[in-house]
């Protein structure tokens, strides 16, 4: 094969690299170089297109990058092959835009076919359009409806089901992922915040009270100064500051809870908790039952709204005199559209009244038995149905 060759279009004589192959020729190259090529084939298609009333693009050379770099062609600009996504449909394997302007194309893309990139969000996770979030808000008097404390912002949905539920509150909705949705926790921890639940009870028949340490402990406690065993470690201290507790305290109170969490006493106890008001420890708690009730403010009444939301007995439809319906999520009722945002403390601290004497996920209950009585059976089913053992010994994090 000849090693260059004169092109018929642009009269220059070229690699024989830059020709393309053909049989028919007799020294097995194209005629024209594979520039000149491109812009016959790119006159014969824009051509055909004007005729048939089509726009195309303008004619676009083809390049040649150096290593490692690649030609963007909204921005105009030659970046390093890094800039670029990934795209398994492409030959390179990297996406044809640099990844401000994907971004930026994805986004127009997104809000010209759906109106906005929420409304695409919205409708790709929960199937729901944001008229209908904006809808919902507004039924809610655009509140919360688990604390009725914060704005309803962030849709809520069934993990199981996938069925969008109602507008919570960021705190709201994280604390339901932390407690896994399980109503039974959530009351359990509503009696253990009001100190009647069984850490409590064992609290009080050990050390004489439902609470023990507390800051108060180390002005009080007159071995502070005396060096013990546990002291050569820095943890000592911290807990002594923070909580009013030793090593041996803490290591203690695990033991006296088995190594399970004092609030659900179904996972390993592992974090210490205390009253945020009197730094008092309440008890070792699991990851999720201690973040979660964090996220609910350490609130009972929250707690058992949001047990009774996850039933799906707190938010009902209610018909107006009228003969329209209406949201109802309080005891007593009232129109939530009728409440402004800095309105509800009333109806919440009537509410939470109502749903201490008489939680409703008990009222089905039956046998006669206690809400108590109810939860140690479910409790002791639930562990030998999954063979967890306890696991006693283990170290609380502080």
């Amino acid at each position: 094969m000849i090693a260059a060759k004169k092109c018929k279009d642009c009269g220059k004589v070229k690699a024989a690299t830059e020709f393309w192959k053909r049989k028919a020729s007799p020294d097995g190259l194209a005629l024209y170089c594979r520039d000149c090529f491109a812009q016959r084939n790119s006159a014969s298609y824009r051509k055909k297109q004007a005729a048939l009333g089509k726009k195309t693009k303008d004619f676009r050379r083809r390049r040649d990058d150096p290593e490692g770099m690649k030609y963007c062609p909204r921005c105009e600009t030659v970046k390093a092959i890094e800039e670029f996504g990934s795209n398994r449909s492409k030959r390179s394997g990297n996406s044809s835009y640099c990844k401000p302007c994907w971004n930026t194309i994805t986004r127009e893309h997104r809000e010209r076919r759906h109106g906005s990139s929420r409304n695409y969000l919205l409708k790709l996770r929960y199937g729901v359009t944001e008229e209908e979030v904006r809808q919902m808000i507004a039924q809610q008097g655009g509140i919360c409806v688990i604390c009725l404390r914060a704005a309803a912002k962030h849709v809520d949905h069934d993990h199981f089901s996938g069925a969008v539920r109602r507008i919570l509150c960021f705190k709201c909705n994280g604390a339901l992922g932390q407690f896994e949705d399980e109503p039974e926790r959530m009351l359990l921890a509503a009696d253990y915040l009001e100190l009647r639940g069984s850490q409590a009870r064992m609290l009080e028949n050990e050390v004489g009270g439902p609470v023990f340490g507390g800051p108060d402990r180390v002005r009080t406690d007159p071995r502070w100064r005396e060096r013990r065993a546990s002291t050569s470690r820095p943890r000592h201290y911290h807990l002594r500051q923070k909580y009013g507790i030793t090593d041996e305290d803490a290591d203690w109170l695990l033991r006296r809870q088995v190594g399970l969490c004092g609030v659900c006493s179904d996972r390993p106890g592992e974090h210490i908790d205390h009253d945020h008001r009197t730094g008092a420890v309440r008890g070792i708690a699991c990851t999720g039952c201690n973040t979660g009730m964090g996220q609910f403010g350490d609130d009972p009444t929250t707690l058992r709204r949001a047990a009774d939301y996850v039933m799906g007995e707190l938010v009902k439809m209610v018909t107006t005199p009228d003969g329209t319906t209406r949201l109802s999520f309080t005891h007593p009722d009232v129109d939530p559209a009728s409440v402004p945002l800095d309105g509800w403390k009333p109806y919440r601290d009537a509410d939470g009244e109502h749903r201490r004497g008489d939680p409703s996920l008990w009222s089905r209950a039956g046998e006669g038995l206690t809400p108590l009585e109810v939860l140690v059976r479910e409790i002791v089913a639930r562990s030998r149905a999954s063979g967890r053992a306890p696991v006693p010994g283990g170290a609380a994090r502080s």
